[in-house]
């Protein structure tokens, strides 16, 4: 493997003086040599002059950020990354690889998750070369090369994780941008690092479902997203269902028994849970009759009659027989009804005997 070294070249105004001196030289024997008919300072002074015409050849310029690599006869000879005017061995050959930070956006691939969900994924990469002598010898075209393995990691990345996941300690590509960029970022990375390349970034750029299947996919995110909240909030309803029967049962003012706790729970269930706002309902009425300004335990007559009802005090009472001198009042002629009062009203029946 051909690792990049720097080549020292030198200063091209210094040359540049040098090459002049000499052409002046050069050119001012040369007449002297003709003009006095001698050959063979004629010939010195023009190999001289050709000399210095080939050496000329020797002028680089190197921009900010770019190296020119050298090569001697197929030979590495160095990389120069001095910018400025600068000399060199003639007879090198030299390509320039720019060094600045660049950045390339992949197509958009239709790729399946790790469920098997068709998916619509591109990438950005960020990207710069930082061993030219990599970059020249190792790969044939580099730009190529960043290209294809950059799209081949992305590919990659995207079976690996599924577009979507409701559960926060899953890594999804939606919803864990951070840990996916870092994934991507390091696989493309070990894909380049023979080419000389080094990866500033890697973020994906576009992340949709397949049109074929985009719209059931919403709905099942939206049935999902559904889901995931309703269980956030019967978990909420169920703490703060236990924290007030916890605080109740160490008052000392409020004794509740199981009946009413199993109450007072599901009324708090059904007002935590509930999408709608509660509406109130205030009782004005009592649940105890009084007799004498003071409250009995004893329930009211229109729940007490209820046969085999409950009280109101989560107690179970016998049912209670009906009169004989009581009974129902016949429906109207019509059959529509009672006679009188109201639906479901008594009426006294007549004694026998005439008492």
């Amino acid at each position: 493997m051909i690792r990049e070294w720097t080549r020292t070249t030198a200063s091209g105004f210094l040359m540049l003086t040098v090459f002049l001196v000499l052409y002046a030289l050069s050119g001012f024997g040369l007449y002297r040599a003709v003009r006095g008919q001698d050959s063979m300072v004629a010939i010195f002074w023009t190999f001289v002059f050709a000399a210095t015409v080939v050496a000329s050849r020797g002028f680089l310029v190197v921009n900010p950020n770019e190296g020119l690599v050298m090569q001697l006869f197929g030979a590495y000879r160095g990389t120069s990354r001095t910018p400025g005017l600068r000399w060199a061995n003639p007879f090198y050959t030299k390509r320039r690889i720019s060094l600045r930070v660049r950045n390339f956006e992949s197509q958009r691939l239709k790729v399946n998750d790790t469920d098997g969900n068709p998916i619509e994924i591109a990438a950005v990469v960020v990207w710069r070369v930082v061993d030219s002598a990599e970059a020249c010898f190792e790969v044939d075209d580099f730009e190529n090369y960043v290209k294809v393995q950059s799209e081949a990691a992305v590919r990659n990345l995207a079976t690996r994780y599924p577009y979507d996941a409701h559960e926060e300690r899953h890594v999804s590509l939606r919803g864990s941008t951070a840990e996916v960029a870092k994934d991507l970022k390091h696989e493309i990375q070990e894909r380049l690092a023979k080419a000389g390349v080094e990866v500033i970034e890697a973020r994906i750029s576009h992340l949709a479902y397949a049109s074929e299947i985009a719209s059931a996919m919403l709905r099942r995110q939206q049935a999902g997203a559904i889901i995931a909240a309703r269980q956030k909030i019967v978990e909420g309803a169920v703490g703060m269902v236990e924290m007030a029967l916890d605080l109740l049962s160490r008052s000392t003012q409020v004794k509740l028994d199981e009946e009413r706790k199993a109450a007072m729970v599901s009324n708090l269930l059904v007002v935590l849970c509930a999408d709608r706002e509660a509406q109130p309902v205030v009782n004005t009425g009592t649940l105890y009759r009084r007799s004498g300004g003071r409250a009995q335990g004893v329930p009211s007559p229109r729940r007490s009659r209820r046969a085999g009802g409950v009280s109101t005090l989560g107690e179970r009472r016998p049912a209670q027989p009906e009169r004989a001198d009581r009974v129902r009042a016949a429906p109207g002629p019509s059959g529509g009804g009672p006679l009188e009062g109201a639906e479901g009203a008594r009426v006294r029946a007549p004694r026998v005997g005439g008492k």
